[in-house]
């Protein structure tokens, strides 16, 4: 990528804000080297870095690599067989450190979670740079207990260093108790009552005129003369012992030094490899450290010249007043001419389009929406600017002349051109037509164009020529100000005329530079006047049509909202009339047996007993009627069942008791068959059923308990208002009574109202439990079942079904 472009299209300044983000040294050179690629695998294999990433932090927060050192130097060493010095080993522990850092945060969530099968990495493009790293924990330990610090190793680094050093302040302590027992003994000798040390050796400041009266020797003097620093004879012998001392020390550090190079020769590679992959994922994460400033995304590349940029905003802009704009280029067309007044974005658009080209090249995301698209370049041209240089005696069309000569010997199909104001700086009529015949040439030549003019023969070119296309920055007369927006299809308006009358040029001016202009050009700048008010009336009519859509999607909503509320009322008032009507029955029903069994035990000497029992079959008949009126009819079935279709065992749902089942046997011509709900047994006919596709079909009964066909226990269900509003009076009775812990005249009202229900709500077969006991009230059901005309039969439960505890009664 020839280097004019890059500094042109301000690539540079993307490097050094990008450059900002690495931590290390090496980080930081990596992204001063970087270079936009042509390679289109290398390049989404870059933004593939990038995005990832980006998701990682994210997801997981960013990481530091700031304790990354070039330890490139003194790895050489190490491959010599040198000693390193505590600031190298340092460095090295530093890396090693970083890289367990680094190890840990790269750790894939894909490591936890299971989700690797078979060996298969299904992490992203980073895992392999992260599980390359390895952080020599036991060399970096042992480097952290040896060096404290730069100036500082550890007494216990090695046993001959810690043997000195406690040798040491042993005869510290003794010279220390010497100097004191001589300077309390001579306190009037000396200068101040301290201990202080030159040339490495303790001393004591004597005043000058009582030198005599201290023996030793004097190794300096103030600057004043009036004090000497002499070490007292007592401790020459200490002070000699700890100097050799001294020596013997930074040769045991030297040791340590050299035994903690050796452990580290070993890993030279290792060494090597971390400082590579952190400086790498430094450098990446810089890249993703950026996109998340811009607020950028990934562009998607393409080898066929295609650009499209969604929303791109310049980053070098501000953020807070830049215009998106949207751009494509090179599908239906490659050369795209822009029109409009100064300082209304067209050089922007122009450096929007190459320096997003050159960023995606480079592995960076861009600042424009999601999808945006990219195209892959050899090169990328730039005329752009004021290039006029005073050393060179160069015009300002003679620079921008010369730089186009080089654009066209280099350019060609998988290369992007960028012109600026092309043709300017020189008579009107003969530069645009040498710019026509230059975009001409590149249009030829299928290089992806796109520049900026003012001259309308462009424009009229880009309208007559296939593979050409206008396009504009909007402006907006009114206001005298651009609104930067870029409008392509349509060209761009000179706005010189409304310019200088809205700035007060008096109109006999304006009208006297129209008589000057040329017939057609004042008919095509008509054109592109009409052009814009229909771009403009048309925009309107499209806000205006969108607005209608939304009301009418509102006033729909609300629409189908008021008829489901109106439905939900509606059942609501059917099921509190239904439920009333049913309470009142109820309890009408409940005074009546209680008063037929007081006649009853009142009239059992009487003889009068048949014909209550008339009178209360025909209470029961006229009742059961009454409540067949008051039971909400179900819907029939929504699609009607083919006898031929049923089979046994199919899944239905009987509408008329709102039960779920089985099919027991085959219609017979009637259409009638028996359908097994849990314990009950009942024969409807085929225009009542509905055919389920559930392989485990349960029944749920009013009372919220449900049971299951296939071969699982009961489980409780959960009724609820809605689901029972059209259920009928058999989804409301239980299978069974339990009489369990009631005296006989306890039991026996409860079971005949039980059994009144249960006959009325078309019940095949119930149970009546009354346990084992002494068989006391066995027996009093069962007397009591032989009077009951409905009962067609009963008989003791078998194995299974609660045995002899447990009383099956079948009605007629």
């Amino acid at each position: 990528m020839n280097l004019k472009a890059l500094k042109t299209l301000e690539y540079d300044k993307i490097i050094n804000q990008l450059t900002e983000y690495a931590a290390s040294p090496l980080g930081k050179e990596l992204c001063r080297g970087l270079a936009p690629s042509s390679d289109l695998e290398e390049i989404r294999t870059w933004q593939a870095q990038t995005t990832d990433a980006v998701t990682r932090v994210r997801l997981k927060g960013t990481t530091s690599f700031a304790g990354v050192r070039d330890i490139r130097d003194s790895l050489k060493r190490l491959e010599i067989g040198s000693s390193l010095s505590i600031p190298e080993l340092l460095s090295i522990s530093s890396n090693m450190t970083a890289a367990a850092r680094a190890k840990a945060y790269g750790r894939h969530e894909a490591e936890d979670d299971g989700s690797r099968q078979d060996g298969i990495d299904t992490s992203d493009s980073l895992e392999p740079l992260f599980a390359g790293l390895e952080p020599l924990t036991p060399l970096n330990n042992e480097i952290k207990r040896c060096i404290l610090s730069e100036d500082e190793v550890a007494d216990d680094a090695s046993p001959g260093l810690s043997h000195v050093r406690r040798s040491m302040k042993v005869i510290a302590d003794r010279i220390h108790t010497q100097l004191n027992s001589i300077l309390n003994s001579n306190r009037s000798y000396l200068q101040d009552a301290v201990i202080t040390m030159r040339d490495g050796r303790y001393c004591l400041p004597v005043k000058s005129e009582y030198k005599n009266q201290v023996s030793g020797m004097v190794h300096d003097q103030s600057a004043t003369g009036s004090t000497l620093f002499i070490e007292p004879m007592a401790i020459i012998k200490l002070n000699n012992e700890v100097r050799e001392l001294e020596i013997q020390e930074q040769k045991e550090i030297e040791a340590v030094l050299a035994s903690l190079s050796n452990q580290a020769a070993p890993f030279i590679e290792e060494l090597k490899m971390n400082q590579e992959l952190l400086s790498q994922l430094d450098f990446i994460f810089a890249k993703a450290s950026l996109a998340r400033r811009y607020k950028c995304s990934a562009p998607v590349f393409n080898n066929r010249g295609f650009i499209h940029i969604k929303d791109g905003r310049h980053p070098l802009l501000n953020p807070q007043s830049v215009v998106p704009i949207n751009v494509w280029l090179g599908k239906d067309f490659d050369l795209l001419i822009v029109t409009g007044p100064n300082t209304g974005g067209k050089t922007v658009s122009l450096k929007t389009v190459g320096l997003f080209t050159l960023m995606g090249q480079s592995g960076l995301h861009i600042p424009a929406w999601e999808g945006s698209e990219l195209a892959v370049f050899d090169e990328v041209f730039a005329d752009i600017g004021d290039e006029q240089s005073i050393e060179q005696s160069l015009s300002t069309f003679s620079a921008h002349m010369t730089n186009i000569v080089r654009i066209l010997s280099e350019a060609d199909a998988r290369s992007l051109c960028l012109f600026d104001e092309l043709g300017a700086g020189t008579d009107p009529t003969e530069g645009a037509a040498l710019a026509i015949a230059i975009l001409s040439f590149l249009h030829n030549m299928k290089c992806r164009t796109m520049a900026t003019t003012h001259y309308s023969e462009l424009k009229v070119f880009a309208l007559g020529t296939q593979g050409v296309e206008n396009a504009c920055c909007e402006f907006n007369v009114e206001t005298l100000q651009p609104t930067y927006r870029l409008l392509i299809g349509i060209p761009g308006k000179s706005n010189a005329f409304a310019i200088s009358k809205k700035l007060g040029l008096p109109d006999y001016i304006i009208e006297d530079a129209k008589n000057h202009l040329e017939a057609k050009d004042e008919s095509f700048e008509d054109l592109l006047s009409s052009l814009e008010s229909s771009r403009l009336t048309i925009e309107k009519e499209q806000a205006e049509i969108n607005t209608y859509k939304e009301e009418i999607a509102k006033l729909k909503s609300r629409l189908t909202q008021k008829e489901e509320r109106l439905d939900e009322r509606k059942d609501k008032v059917i099921r509190n009339a239904t439920e009333e009507a049913q309470r009142i029955l109820r309890e009408a029903k409940e005074t009546a047996d209680q008063t037929i069994k007081q006649i009853n035990k009142l009239a059992a000497s009487s003889g009068v007993n048949k014909e209550l029992e008339e009178q209360r079959a025909k209470l029961r008949d006229q009742m059961k009627k009454t409540d067949e009126k008051l039971a909400v009819k179900a819907k029939g079935p929504s699609q009607p069942i083919s006898p031929k279709k049923l089979k046994i065992g199919d899944g239905v749902k009987v509408l008329s008791m709102n039960l779920k089942g089985t099919v027991s046997t085959l219609p017979n011509a009637k259409g009638d068959l028996y359908v097994q709900m849990g314990i009950l047994r009942s024969l409807v006919n085929i225009k009542d059923l509905e055919l389920l596709n559930e392989k485990d079909i349960s029944a749920t009964l009013g009372d919220g308990s449900s049971y299951s066909y296939g071969g699982k226990s009961p489980a409780k269900g959960k009724g609820s208002g809605s689901s029972q509003i059209k259920m009928s009076k058999s989804a409301s009775i239980s299978t069974e009574v339990n009489l369990i812990g009631m005296t006989t005249d306890e039991a026996l009202p409860v079971m005949e109202k039980y059994l009144d229900d249960a006959y009325l709500a078309h019940l095949q077969s119930v149970r009546v439990v009354h346990g084992r006991g002494t068989g006391a009230l066995k027996n009093a059901v069962h007397k009591r079942l032989r009077q009951l005309k409905y009962v067609k039969e009963f008989r003791l439960g078998q194995f299974g079904e609660g045995d002899s505890g447990v009383t099956i009664v079948t009605f007629k």
